[in-house]
């Protein structure tokens, strides 16, 4: 099974002290407190610690214990995603959080209690179980740092053993169809490179490389064939040129099959048609989105398109053991739709009973006679789900919820759904303004309600109707509407969509979020007197960027580790990742991008600020490093401007564990009222 549509090769990680990274995960936070704070000589500044250390909050006002004990019900929404099925089908394993962290857990049936089975102060993240066997990999990391180890569980003692060096970073774990070699991406050469090793796991020791990667770009593996003699690969170059090649293991040679330099396209391997000599993948060659295609095993073969009459991209897609059916999962207009197809006849068809929502972490029970899922609606929070299904490949029979996820309490049914709008921007297609889709949520009544505008990052992401207990908690606590714009460069749209922002054209999407804030002047329920932004990452970034050209019409800006300056970050962002990152941002060495870049960029542009800021992050972040924060703090500080800081040393690209989680929510609602609704 492969996923595509969230979170995959480009996700960064942090390098650092590698060897150290887990021994010293308990008392690191104080070390990284003696050592890594340059702004500690700012006497004028109130700081504060929190959470033994760990969190640093500066000029960030006490929080109020009303507010705390005010908000405890949404902080105790809990999820629970699908991760893997036990050996017999009849079980399976889900992540939930009831502790600090995402733990695993084990449920014998529907509805049944959660066992936990993993008890670390990390969450755990990927999960595979061996073919044939009891046994479970997973990855984790410390600290935020990404740099994931991969480990192997015995579920029934609890006990792990890490299988890797604990120095590289590790990911897209797959196991041989008979359970004796995994193959997975580390960047354990030069921790730089993005390679692919194949490993017995009783024997982690002998671990080998099989593929050297040429360049930056990212190499994983997806599945093996039925022999084990050939491995399946992706190279990932770029959200738009993404290649499949196959790899002899015996000769080492790994043709090109799908994408390429005179072919760029984004072309995702799925797996192995073991009966025909073929492989299936998601390919966009010939047309805007990517759409499910079948193609011989040899190089210079074209595509056959399977779901040509569906005119939305695949977001998902996982093949049976038995390879008679598949399943996908659309990405239409920002909902899930699921599909079953008969491989041999490629006939496909809908799944009427999911929800409207989202779907995702498909995969086949041990016997293929049910499909596990997730699935997130804008009511519910992430559960799991059974599909069950029937002999004939396109048959399939009710959906059964596994897992009924905490909601704090709370009347589910008074949660506020999303409404998709289209609002004009400053360009044209054809003759007719470029219109830029957007999620709208508005709490109960008439109006006029402040507005925050969530951006998301990527910055190839997408704002979909998704569950979010803190947009929730904002309109029920503050009454405020919630705007998510897909901003130009966001995945969902077409291929063409997804390139309007690169390289010289980065502005171009700061310039949608100006056209959003006209088209809320426009709106009578929305005050366009009371906006706030936020974002995340390169939302982040479009925050301090909306900060500099919007400050006159916004009263509150949230960057939570955020780019600050694309010359800095290309610089010190990880090594493995930075040609990934200059393929989207531009080329810093080139002098004329270094130019553009710098006179973008929010650092440079500090002295257009005046709206107040509230800057998140997290020490250990190896994608959008610690420094980025810093000096647009320091440099927001000098030119005199209110800003509050947090700062979590023990985490890395965004918040993970729940005390962290926790205040920085309290902060930010204590931030919105006080600049945003004048309620507190």
């Amino acid at each position: 099974m492969i996923s595509f549509s969230r979170s995959g090769p480009q996700a960064a990680k942090q390098r650092g002290s590698r060897k150290t990274a887990f021994a010293v995960a308990a008392w690191g936070p104080l070390l990284l407190a003696f050592v890594l704070v340059p702004w500690a000589a700012m006497a004028d500044v109130e700081r504060r610690s929190l959470h033994d250390g760990s969190l640093v909050m500066e000029d960030v006002p006490e929080i109020p214990i009303d507010l705390v004990v005010d908000l405890m019900r949404f902080q105790n929404i809990r999820a629970a995603g699908f991760r893997a099925w036990t050996p017999d089908g009849n079980g399976i394993f889900v992540a939930t959080g009831f502790g600090d962290v995402d733990s695993l857990h084990h449920v014998e049936m529907p509805g049944g209690a959660r066992h936990q089975i993993t008890f670390y102060r990390e969450p755990v993240r990927e999960v595979t179980r061996r073919p044939g066997g009891q046994e479970l990999l997973f990855t984790r990391d410390a600290g935020g740092s990404e740099f994931a180890q991969i480990f192997e569980l015995d579920p029934a003692s609890g006990e792990a053993r890490m299988l890797t060096d604990g120095e590289s970073r590790n990911t897209a774990v797959v196991w041989d169809r008979l359970g004796r070699r995994i193959a997975y991406q580390s960047t354990r050469r030069n921790g730089a490179s993005n390679d692919v090793w194949v490993m017995d796991p009783s024997q982690p020791g002998e671990a080998e490389i099989v593929l050297e990667s040429p360049d930056g770009s990212w190499w994983g593996p997806t599945e093996f064939s039925a022999n084990g003699s050939k491995l399946l690969l992706m190279n990932y170059v770029s959200a738009t040129d993404s290649r499949v090649h196959v790899l002899d293991l015996d000769s080492g040679q790994a043709p090109l099959l799908a994408g390429g330099p005179d072919n760029r396209s984004a072309n995702v391997p799925v797996g192995f048609d073991d009966e025909a000599g073929g492989i299936w993948l998601v390919t966009n060659q010939d047309g805007e989105f990517g759409q499910l295609a079948w193609q011989p095993a040899v190089p210079g073969a074209r595509p056959e398109i399977v779901s040509a009459d569906i005119p939305w991209g695949l977001s998902e897609a996982t093949i049976s053991h038995d390879r008679s059916r598949m399943a996908f999962v659309t990405n239409e207009d920002g909902m899930s739709r699921i599909y079953l197809l008969n491989t041999q006849s490629r006939e496909y068809r809908l799944v009427e009973s999911i929800p409207t929502g989202l779907a995702f972490g498909l995969r086949f029970s041990p016997d293929d006679r049910r499909l596990a899922m997730t699935l997130n609606t804008p009511q519910t929070p992430s559960d799991t789900f059974v599909l069950e299904l029937g002999e004939n490949p396109l048959d399939y029979g009710p959906l059964v919820r596994w897992t009924k996820s905490e909601v704090g309490g709370l009347d589910t049914t008074q949660f506020r759904t999303p409404e998709l709008v289209r609002y004009p921007t400053f360009d044209k297609v054809g003759d007719q303004p470029r219109k830029i889709p957007a999620w709208v949520y508005k709490p109960a009544g008439e109006g006029p309600f402040p507005v925050i505008i969530v951006i998301h990052g990527g910055p190839e992401g997408q704002a979909r109707p998704s569950f979010s207990a803190t947009y929730q908690m904002w309109i029920d606590k503050l009454g405020v509407a919630v705007v998510r714009p897909n901003v130009r460069g966001s995945r969902g749209y077409g291929k063409t969509y997804l390139g309007l922002d690169n390289g010289f054209k980065r502005e171009d999407s700061v310039r949608d979020i100006g056209a959003l804030l006209d088209w809320i002047a426009t709106q009578p329920d929305l005050d366009a007197e009371r906006v706030a932004v936020y974002g995340g990452s390169y939302g982040g970034y479009m925050v301090l960027a909306s900060a500099v050209h919007f400050s006159d019409r916004l009263k509150a800006a949230v960057d939570n580790v955020g780019i600050s300056n694309f010359v800095s970050f290309l610089e010190n962002t990880q090594d493995y990742r930075r040609d990934l990152r200059r393929v989207e941002y531009g080329d810093e060495r080139d002098p004329a991008m270094r130019a553009h870049l710098e006179k973008i960029s929010p650092l440079n542009n500090v002295d257009r600020i005046s709206v107040p800021l509230f800057i998140v992050q997290g020490q250990n972040d190896p994608r959008v490093p610690v420094t980025e924060a810093e000096q647009m703090v320091t440099a927001l500080r000098e030119h005199g401007h209110t800003v509050w800081y947090m700062n979590a040393l023990n985490e890395g690209h965004g918040y993970r564990k729940r005390d962290n989680r926790d205040t920085f929510q309290q902060a930010m609602m204590l931030f919105f009222q006080e600049h945003l609704t004048g309620t507190e």
